[in-house]
This record gives structure tokens, sequence and C-alpha cells, in this order.
């Protein structure tokens, strides 16, 4: 690991300013078709790919939500503002979270924001979120830095052609434990919200 502290936390911070969201006043007030989704999506989430050819959504992925009641269904083949908003969360939870629990999340979602008729609507409900995560970029960054630091004390006593690949073990191992963690806790709060779900609710994701 030759990359020096002040060099890895500056890469950090670089990656993290990196990651795309969408901005609500980004989305088009007009209804969008489904390749205008797929277009827009592609478009706006493009440097989250790890692979030049990976797909942000397909048309069969979006087919598959709605099918799963992940996302309500088009109007006319027509998707709204609401529903890239609704598709963005699921693009995101779907790299830590299985479909059973996405819906758990996303059910009262639907049902309470999606229309507008709650006591906030998706655009509001969606900026929320987002100034919550964003203030967590500074604090990820100083923690990630930290994990680095302890990588690069451990295996003191190893070679020093030994010592490269053994301190990015270390590194990787405490960033997973982290995640690996945080991927509990997150289940057992959905594990609780589900068994707080109505009969009819249960029954439904209980088929999927």
């Amino acid at each position: 690991m030759t990359i020096d502290t002040k060099d890895m936390l500056n890469s950090i911070l670089e990656s993290i300013s990196r990651i795309s969201y969408i901005k609500p006043e980004e989305i088009p007030e007009i209804d969008l078709y489904m390749d205008q989704v797929t277009t827009f999506m592609e478009s706006h989430l493009s440097s989250s790919r790890r692979h030049e050819g990976d797909k942000i959504l397909t048309k069969t992925m979006i087919n598959n939500y709605a099918k799963n009641n992940l996302l309500p269904p088009p109007v006319k083949k027509k998707y709204s503002k609401e529903h890239l908003l609704m598709l963005t969360f699921i693009y995101y939870l779907k790299n830590i979270l299985c479909i059973n629990d996405i819906q758990t999340l996303l059910d009262p979602i639907s049902e309470n924001y999606f229309s507008g008729d709650g006591s906030m609507d998706m655009t509001e409900l969606y900026n929320e979120i987002m100034n919550l995560e964003l203030k967590q970029i500074e604090p990820l960054a100083k923690d990630v830095t930290k994990k680095y630091k302890l990588a690069c004390s451990s295996f003191e006593h190893a070679t020093e052609e030994e010592q490269d690949f053994l301190r990015k073990f270390s590194f990787i191992c405490m960033l997973s434990f982290d995640v690996y963690v945080k991927k509990q806790v997150i289940e057992k709060i959905i594990d609780d919200m589900a068994d707080n779900q109505p009969k009819d609710t249960k029954n439904k994701n209980s088929k999927k």
C-alpha cells in the first residue's frame, strides 16, 4: 500500500464526490416511455458503473420491478417523475437487499407518498433522504481513512513482498466487516417492519 494517507483521503473524497445521484429538478416534468426512462437513468448514474459495459437499469429489470410490486405500474406505458424517484431507491437498495426486503421498505412509500396525497410527496421525501446521505460523506471518508491507517500498520513482521498484499487484504476485510454488520442491522429492522405489516401485505410478500 504505497499511497500515503493524504493521497488516500483525497482519493476517497474524490471517489465519493463522483457518486451519482439524481436530483429531482433534473427529471423531466413530462412522463416518459420506457426507452426514455432507461436512457435517462443511464446518463445520470453512469459513473456508478463498476465496468464500462455494465447496465444501470434494463427494460426487463423495470418490468420485473412492476411485476413484483416494487414499482407502481406505468400509466398508459408512461413513467412519471415519481416512478423515476422510486427507481432510484430501488437501484441503490438492490445492491445489498433482496427483493422481498426492498418490497417491505417500499410498499409504505408507494402507498403513502407516491400519489402525493400524503403528508409529503415523493420529491420531498427523496430530497430529505438525499440530504441525510450527503451529510455522511465527511464521516465516511474519515472512517475509511482510519481503517486504511490501521491496515497500513498491520503485518509488521511480514516480508516487504507480503506486506503489500496482506495490508490490502486487511483493509478490504475491515471494510467488508463494516458492511456485514450494517447489513445485519438493516435486515433486523426490516424483519421488525415486516412483522408489523398488515396480514394481507405479509401474505402478498410471502408469495414473491
